[in-house]
């Protein structure tokens, strides 16, 4: 690869949003600086997520500089926390210069100076130290546009794990900079869209000792808002702001602005914007005590990807978020129906693709004093099975227990058409070999729907199971579920099954066992 295309941005957008979204618990559990309040991974984690719905949103033919301008401009405007809007400036540096077709190595330099420049007292040992190294390991590297993001990803771990000897309270608590530990995997999704080398995960380094929780002292408020005002107001905002309290972040430019700042009583800082500009989506965190109202009433939202599907889910008084099969909701529509769903809510996502944007959005609800649980369903059938159980009338925790153990004792299992060739874990398949999946892996290649179904059916079946469940799609033949009936009648007579219409494209035949 020799530049950043647009497809590759929006891979790379996605790519960070997702992993940061496996590992956001990992980094929140480092989060000591500038204060503990356990939510750096969760930050960046919605910041990265808004910058890829961002560039998602725009059509497939925008020139490069558009998606560059949309992702910085998404990340501004979604950015959340102290290290959330920092790393939203170095994404704008980045922007500014490969927008205009530079090298990577001069948009690296762009990205660290801006990230600095936003902070008013800017501290060695965070996520500003690990931009900058990664940016100067680079200069004088003679290489492509590959060489130079490997030396980049490498030199940006290698300056996260100094981080602990930079700052005192990262070496007290044993732990790297959480804002530079996401920061290093930012980079490292990067470098691994460039060379087109993935790896499984990106790692977060371990606490080396147990982080005890640290009192919270001096600043009572986190203050964030996005502010509307003539770049020359806001340099009389960074003062009067910096004089009221610390960890001040100013970011943006031409008119647009991304406020954070701690301080002991919220009122002056949104006062202080009111004055510069128009302060909006303003949002007020007291840092020492997260409160959540009581819970009148209890709600499931369900993801789904057919309407026989969404049909079901509504029957049994889910708030349904429909999605087209291979596509993610949007983070707003799932948002949107969890404050519909009541004040506790249990989110099944059904989908392993649709966990992180699920999360993301619960996460965001909770701030508003929603209590949310998102279940561990992987898949339709699990989620029909955790709704099965759902009971509003125990106590939200028991309930979310016993809806995940349903879902956690139910196999899944579904039948696609192979669109090409490749090498499965049973075997070479072809174009239009009938495949068959077991928990997510090739575990039967056939000729027809029938046979592939009946046998993926007699495996599950043979690991236990009281209850097997058939959800047939748009593309299923009319008489496939009959086949599998009078197959199990003859084979299995003990086994109760349970056939539905899901009306999902992509997938003919959806399978449940519990």
């Amino acid at each position: 690869m020799k530049i950043l295309d647009p497809p590759s941005v929006r891979r790379w957008a996605r790519l960070a949003a997702d992993a940061l979204g496996r590992v956001r618990s990992e980094i929140d559990a480092l989060n000591v600086f500038p204060v503990a309040d356990g939510d750096t991974g969760t930050n960046l984690h919605l910041t990265m997520l808004a910058a890829a719905e961002a560039v998602e949103s725009l059509p497939d033919d925008v020139d490069g500089a558009v998606v560059w301008q949309t992702l910085s401009y998404g990340a501004l405007v979604g950015a959340r926390g102290n290290s959330g809007v920092i790393v939203s400036q170095a994404l704008r540096g980045l922007a500014e210069v490969l927008k205009e077709g530079h090298d990577l190595r001069a948009g690296l330099l762009r990205a660290a100076a801006l990230a600095r420049e936003a902070v008013a007292r800017p501290v060695d040992g965070t996520v500003l130290s690990v931009l900058e190294s990664a940016a100067r390991a680079v200069q004088d590297v003679d290489g492509d546009l590959s060489e130079v993001a490997r030396q980049a990803a490498g030199e940006a771990r290698a300056a996260l794990r100094r981080t602990t000897d930079q700052l005192d309270v990262l070496a007290r608590s044993g732990v790297v900079d959480a804002g530079g530990a996401g920061a290093a995997i930012v980079l490292e999704t990067l470098a691994a869209v460039i060379t087109d080398s993935y790896a499984d995960r990106y790692e977060v380094p371990a606490p080396t000792s147990r982080v005890a929780p640290m009192a919270e002292v001096g600043a009572g408020y986190e203050v964030m808002y996005l502010l509307d005002a003539d770049d020359r107001a806001v340099a009389a905002l960074r003062e009067e702001l910096d004089a009221m309290g610390d960890s001040l972040v100013v970011v943006g430019g031409e008119g647009l602005w991304n406020v954070h700042v701690h301080v002991a009583e919220a009122g002056p800082a949104v006062e202080a914007g009111l004055r510069a500009g128009r302060p909006h989506r303003i949002k007020i965190t007291y840092l020492a005590e997260r409160t959540h109202r009581g819970s009148a009433g209890r709600g499931v939202v369900a993801v789904a990807a057919g309407d026989g599907i969404a049909a079901l889910f509504e029957e049994c008084g889910a708030v349904v978020v429909r999605r087209a099969p291979g596509t993610r909701p949007t983070l707003p529509a799932l948002l949107a129906a969890i404050r519909q769903a009541g004040e506790e809510v249990a989110v099944l996502p059904n989908d392993d693709g649709v966990r992180s944007v699920a999360a993301a959005a619960a996460q965001i609800a909770r701030e508003d004093g929603v209590a949310v649980s998102v279940l561990p369903t992987r898949a339709t059938v699990q989620g029909l099975a955790a709704l099965a159980v759902h009971d509003p009338l125990r106590r939200f925790d028991d309930d979310v227990v016993a809806m995940t153990d349903a879902a956690g004792h139910t196999r899944h299992g579904h039948l696609t058409v192979a669109d090409r060739e490749a090498v499965t874990s049973a075997g070479v398949c072809r174009p239009g070999d009938v495949l068959g999946l077991i928990d997510g892996d090739v575990a039967v290649i056939g000729g027809s729907l029938e046979n592939v179904a009946t046998t993926v059916v007699d495996r599950m079946v043979a690991g236990g199971g009281e209850l097997v469940t058939l959800v047939t799609g748009a593309e299923a033949p009319v008489r496939l579920a009959a086949h599998i009936e009078r197959h199990l009648a003859r084979t299995r007579p003990d086994v109760d099954l349970a056939v539905y219409d899901g009306e999902q494209g992509g997938h003919p035949l959806l399978i449940g066992v519990e």
